[in-house]
């Protein structure tokens, strides 16, 4: 049998790498959008959970929702109402959440047949729920388990079933707002940054000593280190 020549290998060899370079280029690049939206509907255990405190004003009933003893839910509360102050807690880093009365300690569930209802245990993904900013500032709440169901209530203040609900509807639009007599922090009320300035004849008592101190120890590290380097230098040359 006679060998292949050498020039023809060689052209196959360059197409073959051409075909691979060129499907490896066609190849999509990675849809960060699709990676959020699968990771936001998978409950995060590793971060640091999210709380706020908050009610939510419906747009119907023109009252807050409130979480009773008796594991009812309505838009019925008047503002400042000690039921409806609601505990909001993050369950991943999107935008979903777990939300409980704080009075009471139930969380805002749905069941199978789109009624809302308190449980003490809020794990389940009937407990989750989505928020969706609208276009008019308002908020939508969608749950993880039926996300084609919303929390909704009447005019009266009554749950509407999640089966009968839409997003462009009036019933499921709410709106945050803080408990009655909560300020918003503001911002002079948090700790000013420290600042170290040097050298440190523009400072006087106790700030100079502290930044005095804090330089000395940090040059007495260095000064460490460098005689620690130059002794294995040393010690290598010797040896040498």
């Amino acid at each position: 049998m006679r060998p292949i020549p050498s020039r023809l290998s060689y052209l196959l060899l360059h197409l073959f790498a051409f075909c691979y370079y060129a499907q490896v280029t066609n190849q999509s690049p990675p849809n960060f959008t699709q990676h959020v939206s699968e990771q936001s509907k998978v409950t995060d255990r590793v971060s640091r959970r999210l709380i706020r405190i908050y009610q939510l004003y419906s747009r119907t009933s023109g009252k807050h929702v409130q979480v009773l003893p008796s594991k009812k839910i309505n838009a019925m509360a008047d503002d400042g109402d000690v039921h409806a102050k609601l505990v909001v807690e993050t369950d991943t880093f999107g935008s979903r959440v777990r939300i409980k009365g704080a009075e009471t300690g139930f969380y805002i569930c749905m069941n199978k047949r789109g009624k809302l209802i308190g449980k003490k245990n809020g794990h389940g993904r009937d407990c989750i729920f989505t928020e969706i900013v609208l276009e008019n500032n308002y908020t939508a709440l969608r749950n993880a388990r039926y996300e084609s169901w919303y929390m909704a209530f009447t005019r009266r203040g009554r749950p509407r079933k999640g089966s009968r609900t839409r997003q462009h509807q009036r019933e499921v639009h709410f709106m945050k707002r803080l408990p009655k007599g909560q300020q918003p922090a503001h911002s002079s009320h948090h700790r000013p940054f420290d600042f170290i300035h040097y050298p440190f004849r523009d400072l006087k008592g106790p700030d100079r000593s502290h930044c005095q101190g804090n330089v000395q120890r940090h040059n007495t590290v260095t000064h460490t280190a460098s005689e620690r380097e130059h002794a294995r230098v040393g010690s290598v040359k010797s040896a040498a």
